[in-house]
């Protein structure tokens, strides 16, 4: 017997043969909150929600809940989108984090 793991599968597939990745405890549509993190600078709440408007069009900013740092570097910005589908959800992740103001995104 070998003691090599190269033939276990990364994922096992559920009964009725979804992988684990493919499920989602969301349901759609809901309300879903994101957390966005950068360095407090001019710019950096419009530019968030710039581009939770290009992917909720209803996205209603008077609903932002912002946070600042305890040294004041930092501001956490939630907003809280209709999410409509995974694949809706996954590249809005992908947007923001991927934007040069952007730190995290939980």
């Amino acid at each position: 017997m070998s003691n090599s793991t190269d033939d276990i599968p990364d994922t096992v597939p559920e009964p009725g043969g979804e992988s684990p990745r493919q499920e989602s405890l969301i349901e759609y549509p809901s309300q879903f909150p994101i957390k966005v993190m950068g360095t407090k600078a001019e710019g950096f709440v419009g530019a968030v929600s710039m581009i939770a408007r290009q992917f909720d069009p209803a996205f209603d900013a008077s609903t932002i809940e912002l946070r600042e740092s305890k040294g004041g570097k930092y501001l956490g910005v939630t907003i809280t989108v209709l999410a409509t589908s995974r694949e809706q959800l996954d590249e809005l992740y992908r947007t923001l984090s991927t934007h040069p103001m952007v730190k995290v995104v939980l």
